[in-house]
């Protein structure tokens, strides 16, 4: 079972940057794309940003040009570097396998835009 842990959220003003790290227990980890989401207060989760096993990346329209999804495959880990963030960027962002048969939810980071 691939266990998922998030980090990197925080308290960030308007404008600002964080980077994001899910790193994926297990050794499929190389072999399939992998996906960040977010759910914000109140609202549905939604899909942010995916990354193929190749290192081809995928964003939602919400995000494009701000943030970039990338993977290294050595560590098992998948990044999210977030820049020029806006209050509607805070929610829970979590990290999991693109497509069907997902692992479990991680806890996920906290990102909080706000000045």
């Amino acid at each position: 079972q691939v266990q998922l842990v998030e980090s990197g959220g925080g308290l960030v003003q308007p404008g600002g940057s964080l980077r994001l790290s899910c790193a994926a227990s297990g050794s499929i980890f190389r072999f399939i794309g992998m996906a960040w989401y977010r759910q914000a207060p109140g609202k549905e989760r939604e899909w942010v940003a995916t990354i193929t096993s190749d290192g081809s990346a995928n964003y939602a329209d919400s995000v494009k040009g701000r943030l970039t999804i990338s993977r290294d495959n050595r560590k098992n880990t998948v990044y999210l570097e977030m820049t020029s963030l806006k209050p509607e960027d805070t929610a829970v962002y979590h990290c999991n396998r693109w497509g069907p048969n997902k692992f479990g939810w991680g806890k996920g980071t906290l990102v909080t835009v706000s000045s």
